[in-house]
């Protein structure tokens, strides 16, 4: 039985999308959010236990050439994020996007098993450390596909002037991750001793991740495509060469994939400092137990659940531009008292302050970054536009982060090196997206999506 009405209608060089039922809608969210959320759960549990897995495959003399190595490796994964959304996105918008998203989840789940089974440096030497470049390796090209590719299932899915919100459920996916991460690590930390931790704790996250797998391989085989996309004339470029279509796309969308690096960097820079590396910073720094940083992560998780959609719903009625200024300059005036705040008096009460303050930024700085990039790009190349943009800016600004500001932290011996880090990312962010924007045709007023067919050239086909 079929969710979508096929109701006969004349035929037209542009037919409307047809409305899904509510069911399909329903699991096209679920599914959406599920691979988005165990890309997030892997890196996250990933940062938490960063300290263990050095100690596990990177032996070193020094604690510091340990967790950098640890922490190169976590880049890896985000150096070929770019190759792999390009190639999935290419691939959602030519196969569909709920075959792309059935194929990701598989191989980020099959990346998330690796980790988990992965035997430590102390068994088999060289290719212990072999196997978690390559664990890192598969999960960062499937996740280059995921966040692109189900933002632009859901901005597809969503029913007119609710492009934000519907977007923004993909953020919530992040803030699952982020509670059932640091809940499940906060348990594991409080019941096991560190022997245990090292011998075999350490991997039961990864092993519970790697579970999600066959349960969203079925749910997105029982997904529909989108709307949008089941309109779309897949052969009207079909026969131009790559060159010439890639060509074509950045002509039409040049401005806008700069547009989209300069909207997400500072949030994904943020995220990562405030997630990935705090773990590292609380212990190393701050000379905090991990407990700490752990209680307020899971807060930040439950707060988020309700501050995304929230944001999305504000971007939806004042528009998402005039949010992502006003919050971006508020967030870079804010960043340096607040670590200050931490700094020279640590203590757990004062990092879970400084941690909801800055979940509180960053919900409402990056819940509208779903819708916003996907409206940004025409149907037609929609994942593989924003894969583009989005992989570059979060390797460049989110992934090498934790490697970046332990090495500045290093060199310089500051314990304020990630609010320098977050300053210039504002700054570059603001930059971007001021200069993309201006004289073009996404110069226009900040038009909030009132539920009208209004698109701009940069929403248009090639």
């Amino acid at each position: 039985m079929k969710e979508i009405s096929s109701t006969p209608r004349a035929p037209a060089a542009n037919p409307e999308p047809l409305r899904p039922s509510r069911a399909m809608v329903r699991r096209a969210i679920v599914a959406s959010m599920l691979g988005n959320g165990l890309e997030w759960f892997d890196f996250l549990i990933y940062g938490y236990f960063s300290k263990i897995i050095a100690q596990v495959f990177f032996p070193a003399n020094s604690g510091f050439v340990s967790i950098m190595l640890t922490f190169a490796t976590f880049a890896v994964g985000f150096v070929v994020r770019p190759l792999g959304g390009i190639l999935l996105g290419i691939y959602a918008d030519r196969a569909g996007r709920s075959r792309a998203l059935s194929l990701l989840i598989v191989a980020m789940a099959a990346s998330t098993l690796l980790m988990g089974l992965a035997p430590g440096y102390a068994r088999i030497g060289l290719a212990a450390p072999a196997l978690v470049v390559l664990a890192r390796v598969l999960q960062g090209l499937s996740a280059g596909g995921q966040f692109a590719t189900a933002s632009a299932m859901l901005v597809e899915y969503a029913p007119p002037g609710q492009k934000m919100l519907y977007g923004s459920f993909n953020m919530c996916a992040q803030a699952f991750a982020l509670l059932l991460s640091s809940g499940v690590s906060y348990v594991l930390t409080a019941c096991l001793t560190h022997a245990e931790l090292i011998a075999w704790g350490w991997r039961l996250p990864f092993l519970f991740g790697a579970l999600a797998g066959p349960l969203g391989f079925y749910i997105r085989h029982h997904v529909a495509e989108s709307p949008e996309f089941s309109t779309l004339d897949q052969d009207k470029d079909a026969a131009l060469p790559p060159r010439t279509r890639v060509t074509r796309f950045f002509r039409a969308n040049g401005r806008a994939v700069i547009c989209a690096i300069g909207i997400i960097a500072i949030g994904t820079a943020t995220n990562y400092v405030w997630h990935s590396y705090l773990a590292v910073y609380v212990e190393r720094q701050l000379h905090l137990p991990l407990s700490a940083a752990l209680r307020g992560a899971f807060v930040s998780g439950v707060l988020n659940l309700f501050l995304f959609p929230l944001s999305g719903r504000l971007a939806d009625r004042y528009g998402p531009y005039r949010i992502f200024y006003l919050v971006t300059i508020a967030w870079m005036a804010c960043v340096y008292p607040l670590f200050w705040f931490i700094v020279t008096a640590p203590s757990p009460k004062r990092l879970f302050i400084a941690q909801i303050v800055a979940t509180v930024f960053l919900a409402v700085m990056s819940g509208s970054h779903p819708g916003v990039l996907a409206t940004l790009f025409p149907v037609r190349n929609r994942s593989s536009g924003v894969a583009l943009a989005y992989n570059i800016a979060v390797t460049l600004f989110g992934g090498l982060a934790p490697l970046t500001i332990t090495g500045l932290t290093h060199l310089s011996g500051s314990s304020l090196t990630p609010a320098y880090y977050l300053m210039v990312a504002g700054l570059i962010s603001l930059t971007l997206v001021f200069a993309s924007r201006t004289g073009t045709h996404l110069d226009a007023p900040d038009v909030r999506d009132t539920g009208q067919n209004r698109h701009s050239a940069a929403n248009q086909s090639l």
